[in-house]
């Protein structure tokens, strides 16, 4: 718990993790305002999550950014020598950062349909079934274990500028651009990550054209983040910090 305290206070102790608090629910909210604006009682339940990419954007350089600093400033030598335990060190702040940024992928999820419900009221937004109930409160999953991917990230590659353009690449330009390649594409961005954290929230019980249905896609993200973390963790427990 201690360590837990002091990730939490490292965190917050700037202004970057609180500016990308607000940016990432000003985006996410704003978009669906706009939207709901525009389209009234049109409106879907899963169009009211329609700018959750925007706050994810967010999100992962929010993540990115509480190891990439630490090694930019040398705090990170501080932190080892306090905690000669890395594995410890590394999970406190992993645990950390994924647990503020489910609270803001919940808080954008509910504020963006909280909005739509007021600026389209004859709109039909219940939540009747669990997908809906999915759509909507999915979306802090998806923002906690794209952080998690994110701090992974960070540790491998250490430098913000470089990771940052990797994080905000990948999902909004490599995933699309690999659907291009002739023959294999289509089956090969299949397995994107981002692009099955899409299918989570946007999905529907039968797996349609994905290898596998909603729940089966975040698993898959999930174990893609779990293992670039692992992976981040055996280069950290053997490289200088």
């Amino acid at each position: 718990m201690t360590l837990l305290a002091v990730e939490r206070i490292k965190l917050f102790s700037t202004r970057s993790p609180w500016w990308c608090t607000f940016l990432a629910l000003a985006l996410t909210i704003g978009f669906t305002t706009l939207f709901a604006s525009q389209l009234e009682n049109e409106m879907t339940l899963s169009m009211t999550q329609a700018g959750y990419q925007f706050g994810l954007m967010v999100v992962l350089v929010l993540a990115a950014l509480s190891i990439t600093t630490e090694y930019r400033f040398g705090t990170i030598r501080a932190t080892f020598q306090a905690v000669p335990n890395r594995t410890a060190a590394l999970l406190a702040k992993t645990v950390v950062v994924a647990l503020v940024a489910l609270i803001i992928g919940e808080v954008a999820a509910f504020g963006s349909w909280g909005v739509a419900k007021l600026l389209a009221p004859g709109a039909h937004l219940a939540f009747a079934t669990s997908d809906d109930w999915r759509q909507v409160a999915g979306v802090g999953l998806v923002f906690a274990i794209g952080a998690v991917l994110a701090v992974a990230v960070g540790a491998m590659l250490r430098q913000t500028a470089g990771v940052v353009a990797l994080l905000l690449l990948w999902p909004l330009l490599v995933e699309s651009l690999v659907g291009l390649i002739p023959k294999i594409g289509a089956d090969v961005q299949k397995w994107m990550p981002f692009n099955a954290a899409g299918h989570f929230l946007s999905g529907t019980d039968g797996a349609g054209d994905m290898p596998f249905g909603p729940w089966g896609a975040l698993a898959y993200f999930a174990a893609v983040a779990v293992v670039l973390w692992v992976i981040a963790l055996i280069i950290v427990r053997r490289r200088d910090a």
